[in-house]
């Protein structure tokens, strides 16, 4: 909040415990894959135990597929849902209560070998998956407002110890979180108490004047409630979102069709597939430059632009996974072993350089406040689903496939590079009325009055209300009120934080 925190020690405490809930989309993304074979060696031993015969390879990988691609389920169901519950139970509350869900999940998957119940760990996947859902809403809009590897235990049947990890930050987040602040914008503009949030802002400012925050967010409440909320309904019914709303759909479907979430649920399998003799440590590389180019696309996006970094990933990601196929077709070959660990490197440095980050700053670039919270809402729920379309459909595709199964990415790839550069405008450091103009009609409606404040915020960026005035985050699920006419002709929309890290994490 506001442009000089001097309270930093408490302010950065408050940070730090909110990221953790961040960290554990990307952990259990990620984490299923590396004991592949142990979790299938477990579908079978469950199945004789209950059969009297194995499990057959068919549905094997049909249970194996359920049991990744369910976490995708969750998180839609989450990410559709964390408007309603961040605006009922406040920010803080929230992370607090969705915590108990990575607890449950995690004892589910941790003693679902006792139980002899594969059962368990989809469905403790199915809550992890809900859990990071709601996550990955709450902890960019908290952040805003207050502004590895066990392959030794793998061999010795550790697994569901590694599932079960999860409970670990969950219950550290939780012991933390009462010693942080409610969100000062949702005392105020939500909770109506002046009081509770003046002194959340003094004590995060480290100063006693505070009014000219509390000024902001009285105006930014006032604008809220003139601007009507567009619905999702209606969202699809205006002629004057068809063409962003195509948009950012294709940008989240290009997100999840490049393939990436096969690499982060699979790679130990593909790089087995590739005669990697340790594929778990590669699989350990991957996952560092994920890291490393998650933290370099931020210093990126703000200048080589939206759509160019899309583009340069989408581009990239089709060369290496035609690379990928190449050195699975030729894997008899020692070197090509080592191909296909820098192809899956290189596959993973385009995606956070593009279409990890990149949509959602488009997406929420698109809109204003009116149909924004409606825009994102439907962008997630296209990314989830996707997400999910690939974890079911992965592991059987690379059955019939074989080593031609990244082709089919391929396609994808080029289909969503050649949509991107023919149709998706550069948002860069333009406003609402300059974007609108780029589809041929007027910007959508905004606030009659002409001396409205700067714009606020909605959802997974942050627009400056004006040089000298704090950033307030695009989060919200409910309604937000758009920029005035005034203010979208002389307001940028360059300073944008990076709310993207979610995916990249």
């Amino acid at each position: 909040l506001g442009t000089k925190p001097h309270n930093e020690s408490y302010l950065l405490f408050s940070l730090a415990t909110a990221v953790i809930g961040s960290l554990q989309f990307g952990y259990n993304t990620g984490v299923i894959n590396a004991p592949e074979q142990k979790l299938r060696s477990f579908f079978n031993n469950t199945w004789v135990e209950r059969y009297g015969e194995p499990i057959s390879p068919g549905v094997c990988t049909i249970v194996w597929s359920v049991a990744v691609a369910i976490f995708s389920v969750g998180g839609m169901v989450g990410s559709f849902s964390v408007g309603v519950m961040a605006n009922r139970f406040g920010r803080r509350r929230s992370m607090f209560l969705v915590n108990i869900l990575a607890v449950i999940g995690g004892l589910l998957m941790g003693f679902s070998t006792i139980c002899y119940s594969y059962e368990m760990v989809i469905a403790g996947r199915l809550v992890i998956g809900l859990f990071c859902g709601f996550f990955t809403g709450l902890t960019p809009m908290y952040v805003g407002e207050v502004s590895g590897g066990f392959p030794e235990s793998l061999r010795y049947k550790m697994w569901p110890l590694l599932l079960a990890l999860t409970v670990a930050p969950a219950a550290l987040q939780c012991i933390l979180l009462p010693f942080c602040p409610e969100s000062p914008r949702f005392l105020l503009i939500n909770l109506k108490q002046e009081e509770e949030a003046r002194k959340v802002l003094v004590r995060l400012r480290g100063s006693e004047d505070v009014s000219k925050d509390l000024q902001e967010m009285n105006e930014e409440g006032a604008k809220m409630a003139k601007e009507k909320k567009v619905t999702i309904p209606e969202l699809f019914r205006s002629p004057q979102y068809r063409q962003p709303l195509l948009i950012a759909v294709m940008l989240q479907l290009s997100q999840q069709l490049s393939g990436i979430n096969a690499v982060f649920y699979y790679s130990t399998g593909i790089f087995q597939s590739a005669g990697v003799k340790q594929p778990i440590y590669a699989t350990i590389g991957a996952g560092i430059v994920n890291t490393i180019f998650t933290v370099v696309s931020l210093f990126l996006v703000e200048k080589a632009g939206r759509r160019t970094l899309h583009l340069l990933g989408l581009g990239g990601m089709a060369v290496s996974a035609l690379i990928m196929t190449i050195s699975l077709l030729l894997k008899d070959i020692t070197a090509m072993s080592y191909v296909a660990i820098m192809a899956i490197m290189l596959f993973v440095a385009m995606f956070e350089l593009g279409p990890g980050p990149i949509p959602w700053f488009i997406v929420a670039e698109l809109f204003s406040q009116g149909p924004r919270p409606a825009a994102m809402a439907v962008a997630g729920c296209c990314n989830w689903t996707s997400n999910f379309l690939v974890g079911i459909s992965f592991p059987k595709l690379e059955e019939l496939c074989g080593p031609w199964v990244f082709l089919i990415f391929t396609a994808f790839l080029i289909m969503f590079f050649i949509f991107t550069f023919i149709k998706v405008p550069e948002t860069k450091g333009k406003t609402f009325d300059e974007i609108a103009r780029c589809f041929g009609s007027a910007p959508p409606a905004a606030s009659s009055s002409a001396d409205d404040g700067p714009a606020s915020a909605s959802t997974a960026v942050m627009l400056p209300a004006s040089p000298e005035k704090e950033k307030v985050p695009l989060v919200e699920a409910a309604a937000a009120s758009a920029p005035s006419s005034s203010a979208a002709e002389t307001t940028p929309l360059e300073d944008k934080s990076n709310s993207t890290v979610q995916e990249g994490v």
